[in-house]
Formats: structure tokens, sequence, C-alpha cells
């Protein structure tokens, strides 16, 4: 992939580009706070597929355009596009929707989220699916599903019980009371708060950070850390052991001993 070239996610909803092994994604409906159309349901998903394995991408940063990150999905446009869907097909549709927050959580590349305003519903679940997550002193989450009379969706329950615990998650789940960016980061749901001004290059240089790091060692990371959410302890010294073995094999673990010894940054290729 080209730094030149911009990202072709076959939407303008969507607009990618990549830099310095960063491939930067942002959600472009800011005249509806980023709320999800099914084009670009399709489009994130297709993209977050492809960028899973292209060996030119080290992270992938996922942002908004305008005031807010995500206000869920779009309801409005959801119910001007004709005849709504059976309960079967919208179970089939949510089934599919969910691979975004799938891949996200599951790729081998870092993922990182900037959230440049709200992150609601829908647009919580993708933020919290995230490996990490910077947010603007203005930004704000919140379930809102109480508000619609419905549950959640797209992981937003898995994922926040296992980053504030069942009491906090069941609180922010009845209530869907806002969590502002300052108490977002003293729960554990957000990694940093930065200025709004900041937010952009703060993220970037964040996410490049992350990128220039061993593509190989990042996966195997991510794998364990994922498994650590289901797995006993002894399953993970297992897996640890084995994936430790395997990174002694690797191209890049000769070049950062070899880059430890001449005091330089190393320079990994992913092999």
């Amino acid at each position: 992939m080209s730094e030149a070239t911009p990202i072709d996610t076959g939407s303008e909803e969507i607009l990618g580009r990549p830099e310095a092994r960063v491939a930067v994604l942002t959600l472009n409906r800011p005249e509806a706070r980023n709320a999800l159309t099914w084009e670009m349901k399709d489009a994130l998903i297709e993209t977050l597929s492809d960028l899973s394995t292209d060996t030119a991408v080290g992270c992938v940063l996922l942002t908004g355009a305008g005031k807010g990150f995500c206000a869920g999905g779009d309801t409005k446009s959801m119910q001007n596009e004709g005849e709504p869907p059976s309960p079967e097909e919208r179970l089939a549709l949510l089934h599919g929707e969910h691979q975004i927050p799938w891949l996200l959580h599951t790729m081998e590349k870092p993922t990182l989220v900037a959230l440049n305003g709200p992150a609601a519903g829908a647009g919580l679940g993708i933020a919290l699916s995230a490996d990490l997550r910077v947010a603007a002193e203005s930004a704000f989450m919140t379930t809102s599903y109480a508000r619609l009379g419905l549950s959640g969706d797209y992981g937003s329950s898995w994922f926040m019980t296992h980053l504030v615990g069942p009491a906090k998650a069941r609180e922010f789940f009845y209530t869907s009371e806002r969590v502002d960016a300052a108490e977002c980061v003293d729960l554990g749901l957000v990694n940093r708060v930065v200025p709004d001004a900041e937010l952009a290059d703060a993220a970037f240089e964040w996410a490049r950070q992350v990128a220039s790091g061993p593509p190989v060692a990042h996966g195997f990371m991510k794998d364990n850390l994922n498994r650590a959410l289901t797995l006993g302890l002894r399953e993970c010294l297992d897996l640890e052991a084995e994936r430790m073995v395997a990174g002694a094999q690797t191209d890049d673990y000769l070049e950062a001993i070899a880059a430890f010894s001449e005091k330089r940054a190393p320079v990994f290729k992913g092999r």
C-alpha cells in the first residue's frame, strides 16, 4: 500500500489514508454525528477485513469527522429505506454487522480509536472493541440503549463488563448516563485524554509508535491478551510458552537483539 494512494473503502462515508504504517479510517457523516448507515457498515467490514492482512499496515486508527465519533445506528435513514426487515432478516443483518467489533478486536494488528466526540450505542461498542482508546476532553460515552427500549449490541455488554466490571457495566446500561472523558479514563474505558485540539496529532503519534513495533509479536500479544479474558492461568502459560519459542525464531527477534547491542532503534520486517 503506497502512502500516496488513499485507502479505497468503497464509500465516501468512510475515508481512509495510509501514513507511516498506520491506516487512518474516518467515519465521515459529520452532519449526523457519524451515525452508521448500511453503506458505512459494509464499507467498514470490507476495509477492516482487507487491512487485517495488509503487511504494509502496522496499526489501524479509527476516528470520526466533525464533533462526534459515532452516534450508533442511523435509525432515520433505515426507516426511509422502504419496508423494514423481518425479525429473521434483522437478526441475520446484525450477525453481519457484528463483524465490525469482531474484526477490531481479533485482527492480528493493534487497533486504536480516537474519540473526537460522543460514542453512543453501536458507536460505543465499536470504540470499546479496539485495543486502545484516546479521547478528547469533550468526548463522552453512553450506552443509550435503555432510552430506546433496547438491550445492546456490537459487543458493548461484553466489552463494558470486562473493562469496568459487572457492577459499573450494569449501572451504565440500566441508566444510559453519560460518562465524560475524565471518568472514562479513571474507569479504564479509555487509556488517555487530551485537549480537543491535540487529539488528531496525539492519536496519530501513538498509532505511529505502535505501528513501528514487531508485527509478529504484536499478533501473538493481542491473541494472548484476548484469550486471557476467558482462559485459565495454565492455558495462558502454555500459550505464552509456545509463542515465546515461535517468536525467538523470527528475523524480528534477531533484529531486536542486534539493535539492542548496537544501541539503535530496531527496524522490524514482520518475519
